[in-house]
């Protein structure tokens, strides 16, 4: 339990330290604090993961996928590796959510308002895209089923689940801002607390009896 706690209070410190470094333009030193921040998540997930339930393996595999997009967004080049890391992540979480509640049960009218939201934000991308556009939709639709999985499976289990799931649809969109519209501290200084603090939720959903038993 202590290793715990201090894990949660090294990604607090290190997120602390991004946002800071974001705002001071420090290139190297936001990459330490983000490589920091993300390893944390993982080693939490790794303390509290029991690898033979089904639903903690697919959200350590989600959270392996997050590290690694996170790493390669340090690398301009990369962003289009990087996307896809994340995009697979999310099909990583559904996976997980899957596990607790098959899609076929996940309410549809808690879809409708994801889908009119990420039709917006794509629309909204749309005209600053060019030649990212067919990987950015693909992205809103796997972002947006994550969303969904999220609050379908919260339902029958625990509530950080649909918390983790909304934080992270909602960092997605500052980063989408962010990245395509236009560079604004204001988009990474809420965007990045909410990131990780959807992956520490996720992670400390791990462990739980009867959660997701394959």
């Amino acid at each position: 339990m202590l290793a715990q706690t201090l894990t949660v209070a090294a990604v607090t410190g290190a997120v602390g330290a991004l946002v800071v470094c974001e705002l001071q333009a420090s290139r190297a030193g936001a990459a330490l604090a983000k490589t920091v921040a993300s390893a944390g998540f993982l080693v939490l997930a790794l303390l509290r993961a029991d690898v033979s339930n089904g639903y903690d393996r697919w959200v350590v595999i989600a959270l392996v996928l997050c590290l690694l997009g996170d790493v390669l967004l340090l690398v301009p080049r990369a962003f289009p590796v990087g996307l896809a890391s994340f995009l697979v992540a999310h099909l990583a979480y559904i996976g997980a959510f899957s596990v607790i509640r098959a899609p076929r049960g996940w309410p549809w009218p808690v879809a409708v308002p994801l889908v009119v939201v990420g039709v917006a934000a794509a629309s909204w991308l749309w005209p600053h895209l060019g030649r990212m556009r067919a990987p950015v939709l693909a992205y809103v639709a796997a972002i947006t089923g994550m969303a969904w999985g999220s609050i379908a499976a919260a339902a029958v289990a625990a509530w950080p689940i649909a918390a983790g799931g909304v934080l992270f649809y909602l960092s997605d969109l500052a980063v989408a801002r962010d990245r395509f519209v236009v560079r604004r501290f204001a988009s990474r200084a809420w965007g990045l607390p909410a990131y990780y603090l959807a992956q520490v939720l996720f992670a400390l959903t791990l462990g739980r009896t009867g959660l997701g038993r394959s």
